[in-house]
């Protein structure tokens, strides 16, 4: 049974030619017995009834406002018509549709900031699709905290999480080439990296004392210094720092050896210091079922930890089950935050 929530997550349609309607549409389909909390989707209507179609779907839709959708949801996929998207295919990308992706994007963020909605859970995109729109942000996370920091006034720090049943990782760099990453990688960085992650598992996680296992860049965290001098010089500080203001973390840790079983045991979230080293587990542990968090925003953001698959786009064979575990993580953390008295 999923967690009960007072209001609707904003579920953004992402690039609406891959598989979000399809999973949109599957997860609604899933919505009995707490399988799926209560969701509102953002986007073109059209396509999704135009992807029922495809599918061979039933699934009823229901124009509302976020007040109306917990009491449609049972009967209807509830949704705001955000931008009409027309001529989308399936599995067709076109940048076309960039301006109603972005927009559901911000409106979600808008509703849940305004307290209308408990979430965002946002459906995959194509970046290369809104960079030929003119989109200036490297992805969704640096668009949300963009939004963020205009909403509060001041910057904000986002830290992707992925999160899944067996482990939760945190890559320091993301999205950057690897031979960039020495370059990138500071003490600082680190260091406030391992702090927001450690403040939100316990607003939103419930996790009082985190601990975090902090891995080394280099094979072998450097051998002492014989295969780089990265992990005394740089990692080796953080974890020093975070020592002193109470966070229990510790390595740095060879990163061959952090992910078995036994391991596992030992910590909450492991800290990265690069993309694939993050997520190469992640994925090989929990791939249909890895919920991609962001962590240090002013409101909640969960989403699959997959992209656009626009090979499986109005085939049928893609599968919600990443999508379901978003919205389910999204509606507990939200839930947890108000039994604790926090938004």
């Amino acid at each position: 049974m999923g967690a009960s929530i007072s209001l609707p997550l904003a579920l953004t349609q992402g690039d609406p030619a891959g598989i979000g309607p399809d999973i949109t549409l599957m997860a609604w389909l899933r919505r009995q017995n707490g399988e799926v909390p209560p969701f509102m989707y953002l986007g073109d209507p059209d396509v999704l009834a135009q992807r029922a179609q495809l599918l061979g779907l039933d699934v009823p839709l229901a124009a509302v406002e976020p007040a109306e959708a917990l009491g449609r949801f049972a009967d209807a996929l509830p949704y705001i018509a955000v931008a009409s998207t027309p001529g989308v295919r399936a599995g067709i990308a076109d940048s076309g549709s960039a301006a109603g992706t972005i927009e559901a994007i911000k409106q979600a963020v808008a509703l849940t900031l305004a307290g209308r909605t408990a979430a965002v859970v946002t459906n995959p995109i194509a970046k290369s699709v809104l960079y030929e729109a003119g989109f200036r942000f490297p992805g969704h996370t640096e668009y949300l905290a963009d939004l963020a920091a205009e909403a509060i006034g001041s910057p904000v720090m986002p830290v992707m999480m992925i999160a899944g049943p067996l482990l939760r990782t945190v890559p320091v760099t993301i999205h950057v080439p690897l031979k960039d990453v020495p370059v990138l990688l500071t003490e600082e960085l680190i260091y406030r990296t391992a702090r927001v992650t450690a403040m939100d598992l316990t607003k939103h996680f419930g996790i009082d004392k985190p601990r975090l296992a902090i891995s080394g860049l280099n094979p072998h965290a450097g051998e002492d210094g014989a295969l780089g001098l990265e992990d005394g010089s740089v990692v080796a500080p953080a974890i020093a720092r975070l020592r002193a203001d109470g966070i229990d973390a510790f390595g740095p840790l060879p990163a061959d050896t952090m992910f078995h079983a036994a391991a596992r045991e030992t910590y909450d979230v492991a800290i990265c210091m690069y993309h694939d080293q993050a997520l190469i587990p992640a994925k090989a542990l929990g791939f249909d079922d890895g919920v991609n968090v962001t962590l240090g925003l002013p409101f909640i953001r969960t989403s699959p930890d997959h992209g656009t698959a626009f090979s499986l786009a109005g085939t049928g064979k893609a599968r919600p089950t990443s999508l379901m575990a978003a919205l389910r993580m999204a509606a507990e953390m939200a839930q947890r935050g108000l039994s604790n008295g926090r938004t």
